[in-house]
């Protein structure tokens, strides 16, 4: 008999025998000092998926869930994964038009929201046709734990193989139109196993999770990491720097975006002590500014780890933890994972010499198959070599050194990453150009001192039309999610183009790059 190849089945397996030990420990908000077991995350994840399963829901169906972030909200995604459906997490700031998208295109069998939201979000659902929509809020309150709270704390997962879909992760593209990476549980078990031994996990670790649980970074790498190894987190719902290290104390493991550990420079209370227990820092999600990863190592003694990885593709390449397997180099993501095979190609699609910028294309257990109902977009971004070995277009642009030292340089399709999320520039420039009186729009990032980048618009207007920046700026905010918004609007006579009538967006952001200091 095959075995059951459920990504939550190998998550169970590496429970600790005392499933009284604590899982998770909250940190803050409502609940700050409770403790969770092992046992309370086993029968809370089958509480739950006895619920979804009593909905008579076929096999993979989507469960769409945008709430604040809890433990309870890490339990429904392990119960989906363990009933066998399709997680579909949504970005906490996602206003109602995106919403409505990503349900109209996921066609969510399931929703859940936060009570806050419930009215608008189930409008939005049951419009388009989903059947169930419950709540779930900060303080374990709602009608999802409400509903759960009946069903039986004994369930028998589901069978899935290891190519069976288990999450879909929306990420925007340059038209505007955003894409369901799919996500199977192969791809997630093989790099969650390959991070455990690659970034040495020990017993005994304990993790401070202080990311946000709606995309790669804190869902996958961050909890299948201490899930993985049986270690204990410490579990922040929010961020706050002088929190954070006030809670080092004790723990051993830290990943975050760079943004959190420029926050925590700031801090006097950052020094060698307050750190003397942690094993080791992760910095991804966004480029590490050289100052960064320098005044870090000099504060605390601790060397950054920088990785790189996609939503498409989880990670693919890291600095090693390892003093035997190498040196952690400033202002590079570190060699290709194990399993991971990664080339450097240029415009042609020959591979490019060692050392030279080119485009960077992946294969490997981890990549996923492909977008969401969009087979002409997932032919779009796979290529095939002369072999017949299936290569991923990442879209980023880099080099790679005879170390195997991986080097990123710039991203090919104007992708800004602000605070460690992915911003596509069309999507802004959609909203823009449908208000009153505007001619035309681009949308850029500057570098900026604390998010990596700053989202800046410079705007055109119809003759004779006078345009008002921050009530444009106001209307962004009630439209798209606050981190996708312009720090600054600029309203200017025309934009710079080539001789092919392109917008020439090198030039903004060249005029705009001292912007931020």
């Amino acid at each position: 008999m095959t075995a059951n190849a459920n990504l939550f089945v190998a998550l169970r397996a590496a429970f600790p025998a005392d499933l009284t030990a604590t899982a998770v420990e909250v940190a803050d908000g409502p609940h700050a000092g409770a403790h969770y077991s092992w046992a309370d995350l086993d029968r809370g994840t089958a509480m739950l998926a006895n619920l979804l399963q009593s909905l008579g829901l076929p096999a993979g169906s989507r469960v769409a869930v945008q709430t604040e972030k809890s433990v309870e909200a890490l339990m429904l995604y392990l119960a989906v994964l363990r009933a066998g459906h399709v997680f579909l997490p949504l970005n906490t700031a996602y206003q109602a038009a995106e919403i409505g998208y990503f349900i109209g295109n996921a066609e969510p069998a399931v929703v859940v929201c936060s009570p806050k939201n419930f009215a608008w979000v189930s409008r939005i659902a049951f419009s388009a046709g989903t059947g169930h929509v419950f709540t779930l809020g900060e303080a374990r309150d709602g009608t999802l734990l409400e509903r759960a709270a009946a069903q039986p704390d004994q369930h028998t997962p589901a069978v899935r193989t290891a190519d069976d879909l288990a999450a879909i992760l929306y990420t925007s593209g340059t038209t505007g139109r955003s894409k369901g990476a799919m996500l199977s549980h192969g791809n997630l078990a093989e790099n969650a196993l390959t991070l455990k031994a690659y970034w040495d996990w020990q017993p005994g670790d304990v993790l401070i999770h202080a990311l946000p649980i709606f995309h790669v970074h804190g869902l996958f790498v961050a909890s299948h990491g201490a899930l993985l190894n049986g270690s204990k987190m410490v579990w922040f719902g929010k961020f706050d720097p002088k929190a954070t290290i006030a809670r080092m104390a004790g723990a051993t493991v830290m990943m975050g975006v760079p943004t959190l550990y420029v926050r925590m420079l700031a801090e006097p209370t950052l020094t060698r002590e307050a750190v003397q227990t942690m094993r080791l820092f992760i910095s991804g999600s966004a480029p590490l500014l050289v100052e960064t990863f320098d005044s870090w190592t000099e504060r605390t003694g601790h060397v950054l780890l920088e990785r790189y990885g996609m939503s498409e593709t989880v990670m693919l390449t890291s600095n090693p933890c390892r003093a035997a397997d190498g040196p952690r180099r400033r202002g590079t993501v570190g060699p290709a994972l194990p399993g991971v095979q990664l080339r450097v190609i240029d415009d042609a699609g020959t591979p490019c010499p060692t050392g030279t910028i080119g485009h960077i294309q992946v294969q490997g257990p981890n990549v996923f198959a492909g977008y969401w109902r969009m087979p002409e977009k997932t032919a779009e971004e796979f290529t095939v070599d002369e072999q017949g070995q299936k290569w991923f277009k990442t879209g980023d642009v880099g080099k790679v050194e005879a170390d195997r030292y991986v080097t990123i340089v710039g991203r090919s399709k104007d992708l800004i990453i602000s605070g460690g999320y992915n911003i596509y520039p069309a999507e802004i420039e959609g909203f823009l150009n449908d208000m009153p009186g505007v001619a035309e729009s681009a949308v850029i990032g500057v570098p900026h001192p604390d998010f990596g980048e700053g989202v800046v618009a410079v705007v055109v207007a119809h003759p004779g039309a006078t345009l008002d920046p921050a009530a444009m700026i106001g209307q962004l905010k009630a439209s798209i999610a606050n981190f996708k918004v312009p720090k600054h609007l600029f309203v200017v006579a025309d934009l710079p183009r080539n001789a092919m009538g392109k917008v020439q967006k090198n030039l903004l952001r060249e005029q705009h790059r001292a912007l931020f200091g």
